[in-house]
């Protein structure tokens, strides 16, 4: 039977479940690809006795990397700096590339892809975005014949979970935290999760095969939960909302939005009832209309199913490029659209971005306070949706809650520089951005 030979770069969670995902599913993965698949090498700093004697491990990545009884190099190092080097040196060596990481690509995939192209081999990335769904295969193949309009997701676990613990425990932020990182959801720095850092390298790579742009990182607008209080959950819940952390990809007449932000959504749409450490992306294309993909955003299983699916993919790849004696046989492009037909549509500045609007004001209970700020939204083009006043704290102070229709964030900027100018505000206004999705 042919042989198909892998190297495995790093042996932490992702690559020792590779290894056990090889070795637990080995006949049927066999039958799928109609090859015998060998880790022939694994990338590691210290040798491991748990892994089969007859694969070579050395803490060398870039000799394992051109190595010649290597096909496919799956890297799950991690980092930007070494994971690049590697790549790139095993691209240069004709090998195919699986690898899982988001952040390199964010930063420098459209590099690395036409490096790719230029010496006819392909980089996979499905492990890079949502664990173990499917998703850059959905957008890059299955939804193929549509034009997308949106996606929005929840695609970052350490933060759902948090604003899950939030919602329906009434839990504090920096408590459940504290419990992420003790159960390992949350890194000891959670500030790639907590910030919309990790989630908008995820959205880059969403929106550039969603809409046929280059990855453009630097201009996805990133806002973190750090600042989500109990008390706006509460008030979200009583008004039938819940506060998510949401990467969104939007198509408009004059540009697209690439944002990630807490975000206050209906309950009854299907995002909202996504909890834990779920992932889950909604896509509304035409002319298929919404869908939803749900599942594990991480952990060994989830992404070891995505990297080995990548792996039969290239199978298949290099199983017609045999039958053909074509070095360079095509395949799906890597960003789904022709590198010559990439768009160079202008991605939109935050101030640029429309939606709806929660806003928490604290004020005085003074006379003519809400009349003040309502005038002011007024007078700033912006269309008030709800209002809800509280009973005053015993400070005096009274807190009044305000839902908006969608506007652009440049007159709200204005309108929130004016309100808390008033006197009777004694504190800066909670903005938090709104968003129906509705079709």
């Amino acid at each position: 039977m042919k042989s198909i030979n892998l190297a495995v770069l790093g042996l932490g969670t992702v690559g020792t479940g590779v290894v056990n995902l090889l070795k637990d599913n080995v006949q049927e993965l066999t039958r799928r690809s109609g090859y015998q698949l060998n880790i022939t090498h694994v990338g590691t700093r210290r040798h491991r006795t748990d892994i089969d004697p007859t694969i070579k491990q050395s803490a060398d990545l870039m000799a394992i990397a051109a190595a010649d009884d290597v096909d496919i190099v799956i890297e799950v190092i991690g980092g930007t700096d070494v994971a690049k080097e590697v790549i790139i040196h095993a691209i240069k060596h004709k090998k195919h590339v699986v690898t899982a990481n988001k952040a390199l690509l964010a930063k420098h995939g459209n590099e690395i892809f036409a490096l790719a192209d230029k010496h006819g081999v392909q980089v996979r990335y499905e492990a890079a975005v949502a664990g173990g769904i499917p998703i850059i295969k959905i957008i890059r193949e299955a939804l193929a014949a549509n034009k997308i309009d949106w996606v929005a997701g929840i695609i970052n676990g350490t933060g759902n979970f948090i604003l899950t613990e939030m919602q329906q425990k009434n839990r504090k932020f920096g408590d459940v935290l504290a419990e992420a990182q003790a159960l390992g959801y949350a890194e000891a720095d959670p500030t790639f999760d907590v910030e919309g850092i990790d989630a908008g390298h995820k959205l880059s790579l969403l929106a550039s095969i969603a809409f046929g742009i280059p990855l453009q990182f630097d201009k996805v607008y990133c806002e973190g939960i750090t600042k989500i209080s109990l008390q706006d959950v509460v008030y979200a819940k009583e008004l039938g909302y819940t506060i998510k952390h949401l990467g969104f990809a939007f198509r408009r007449d004059h540009g697209f939005e690439l944002r990630v932000h807490p975000t206050l959504i209906p309950n009854s749409t299907l995002l909202a009832n996504v909890n834990g450490v779920k992932n889950a992306v909604m896509v509304d294309a035409h002319p298929l209309g919404q869908s939803l993909y749900y599942g594990d955003g991480a952990g060994a299983g989830a992404t070891a199913s995505a990297v080995m699916a990548d792996v039969m993919d290239l199978i298949y790849v290099i199983e017609a490029g045999a039958r053909t004696d074509d070095d360079t046989l095509a395949d799906v492009p890597h960003l789904a659209f022709i590198p010559e037909e990439l768009s160079d549509t202008r991605v939109l500045p935050s101030d640029e971005m429309t939606c709806g609007y929660y806003l928490r004001l604290t004020v005085k209970d003074e006379l003519g306070v809400l009349a003040d700020t309502t005038r002011i939204l007024s007078d700033n083009g912006i269309n008030i949706d709800a209002i809800m006043q509280r009973d005053a704290h015993k400070s005096g102070l009274v807190p009044i809650i305000i839902l908006t229709l969608p506007v652009l964030e440049k007159q709200m900027n204005k309108a929130i520089k004016e309100i808390e100018a008033l006197n009777a505000v004694t504190e800066p206004v909670v903005r938090i951005r709104l968003e129906s999705l509705d079709e």
